[in-house]
């Protein structure tokens, strides 16, 4: 059987739950979030474009992947709220989103190659800490974990004893 779905008829709210199976006080949470948008029908009652489905479903996958919703909020920000988005808007999206995926990868694969040994976080209490931190010279590259910090915050401690922990690590190359 050959089925035409017309995509500019909108989803009322309960197909939405149906379909991406998030409770609508979920929705409406991503409502106030500027994450989805809707509008009412006749009867007041809630309905979303249907395109706003592949909003819904990246910001489930992204949940799982434990990334922060302000970030997704920054990627869907070049999306238009009033129209479904065309091939080009999503690929411009999907790159944005892609350099944040692989930056957190990075974070990610940081951690597990320090998660035993020294994170430069001033504690000492390991004997890789007291041989890679002598004397805990890595508190003045600043607080935290000063081996594991974002790219960004990390860059900022150049010429500190982080530099020279290890002789296969530079400041430009990755873990």
């Amino acid at each position: 059987m050959d089925r035409h779905v017309d995509t500019t008829v909108p989803l009322a709210i309960g197909e939405v739950i149906r379909r991406t199976g998030v409770p609508a006080s979920a929705l409406h949470f991503y409502e106030r979030k500027g994450l989805i948008f809707s509008s009412r029908d006749g009867c007041n009652q809630r309905i979303y474009a249907r395109h706003m489905l592949r909003r819904i479903s990246l910001i489930i996958v992204a949940k799982r992947l434990g990334v922060p919703l302000s970030d997704l909020a920054a990627v869907f920000a070049g999306l238009p709220r009033d129209h479904a988005p065309t091939h080009e808007d999503w690929q411009r999206m999907s790159r944005a989103w892609k350099r944040q995926l692989q930056a957190r990868r990075q974070i990610l694969e940081d951690l597990e190659h320090e998660l035993t040994g020294c994170i430069g976080c001033g504690c000492l209490s390991m004997k890789a800490c007291a041989l890679l931190n002598p004397d805990d010279t890595l508190g003045e590259a600043g607080p935290g974990p000063v081996r594991l910090q974002h790219p960004t915050r990390r860059s900022s401690a150049a010429g500190t004893p982080y530099d020279s922990l290890s002789p296969e690590r530079s400041p430009g190359k990755s873990f």
